[in-house]
């Protein structure tokens, strides 16, 4: 089964210049001037028993003006460390997204260029299933560069069921799990008083146990983590993940797949070691970035439609985690969490920061409400993505694109 494994790499500008109005913001992009995680997780590969796939890697900037160096600074992880790993590699980066952009063009296809962007987790993972697609593979493996593999057969494991039949439903996805770096599957992190109503890390302890930590090995999960994906392409092909979403798009792609009747199960003997940096961003910009989340998510599930082919999903659906931030209450969780966040805040003498916290419960019912219909646009963009996945699959164009995917087009 042809396969290709991607491991996107977010990178920012030098140390001493920091983050630009503008510049793409991401959870923690390694500064040019650092080595960041990228070349432990290529060496790690070398751990796998079945290098029978191909690697890319995708040099992502935070900003278009650094996008040459940011290749040329991946590039020169990829030929230190890939001798380690033992697989074929490629570089996908802003010069190859730019050749992409030119064939479309060329074709008179421009309508599709903004599917295929270099800036977003959505529009990430979306390239993560589109190079695979060009380069003819039937799975998509998607993996996050603060990781390492310790389970050598991982690529065994995650060929196992994809594209077969549980229990009469066809294997469309499967997604693994993260050991942190304690060992454990669960989240720790330390409880404070605001926690008391957005109580996130417990309700996805509570689900993980559920999920991971019983059997049977395969089932149909609420959650799913987009650093340990296998996507076949009967579903990549199809379905995309949806740019409306800035943060957790991929429990937002695990909804997209099943309202379309695809199915994604959860294996729970496919793990992956989570080694993140620090988050850089302070506590009320990460629940502000909850916040447009699950209001997007909300009203997605709301403005459902019956419609032929597809399937209706609700909040109980994704219990115990994410549903429980997707029903009524929401803002009523918000406020409250807000409220103490905000106080926290005051007592530490950080006034800005409580301004910070208090001001993100207008965004709950302001600024994260969708200006427009998000059932809708995920329909509008599921066509245009399966329409565009079809034109790049004719052989003329798809061995046009894979040229440039192979740095053959240069």
């Amino acid at each position: 089964m042809r396969s290709t494994m991607v491991i996107p790499s977010y990178w920012g500008r030098e140390n001493n210049v920091g983050w630009k109005e503008g510049d793409a913001v991401y959870d923690h992009p390694t500064p040019l001037d650092m080595e960041g995680t990228l070349h432990r997780a290529i060496q790690s590969i070398g751990t796998i028993e079945d290098k029978d796939f191909q690697l890319v890697i995708i040099a992502v900037p935070t900003s278009e003006d650094i996008g040459a160096q940011v290749e040329k600074k991946v590039a020169g992880i990829i030929a230190s460390a890939g001798p380690d790993a033992g697989v074929d590699m490629l570089l996908f980066g802003s010069s190859h997204m730019k050749k992409v952009h030119d064939l479309l063009v060329s074709e008179g296809r421009e309508e599709y260029i903004d599917l295929l962007q270099l800036r977003g987790y959505s529009n990430i993972r979306n390239l993560c299933m589109f190079i695979p697609h060009i380069l003819g593979s039937e799975i998509a493996v998607l993996i996050d560069d603060d990781e390492v593999f310790e389970d050598p057969k991982f690529i065994f494991k995650a060929r196992e069921f994809i594209g077969g039949n549980i229990g009469g439903k066809t294997v469309d996805a499967v997604a693994g799990y993260y050991i942190q770096p304690d060992g454990s599957y669960r989240v720790t992190k330390k409880f404070h008083p605001w926690m008391k109503h957005w109580d996130k890390h417990e309700r996805m302890n509570e689900a993980f146990d559920k999920f991971i930590g019983t059997g049977p090995r395969l089932k149909e999960a609420p959650f799913v983590f987009g650093g340990n994906m296998v996507i076949h392409r009967n579903l990549f092909t199809v379905v995309s993940f949806d740019p409306g979403v800035t943060r957790g798009e991929d429990i937002d792609f695990l909804m997209n797949a099943r309202m379309f009747g695809f199915n994604f199960f959860l294996d729970n003997q496919l793990s992956i070691k989570h080694l993140p940096p620090p988050k850089a961003h302070p506590t009320w910009k990460q629940l502000r970035e909850d916040i447009y989340r699950f209001v997007y998510e909300r009203e997605k599930i709301r403005s459902q439609k019956d419609m032929d082919g597809m399937v209706r999903v609700c909040p109980e659906d994704f219990d115990p985690y994410p549903g429980c931030f997707m029903k009524d209450d929401l803002e009523d969780k918000v406020e409250k969490s807000c409220r103490l966040l905000s106080e926290a805040y005051l007592s530490d003498g950080a006034g800005q920061d409580a301004e910070e916290a208090l001001s993100s419960i207008l965004t709950a019912g302001n600024d994260a409400v969708p200006e427009h219909d998000p059932f809708q646009s995920l329909c509008e963009m599921q066509r245009r993505w399966q329409e565009m996945m079809k034109f790049t699959g004719e052989e003329k164009i798809r061995s046009r694109m894979a040229e440039i995917i192979l740095g053959k087009a240069f």
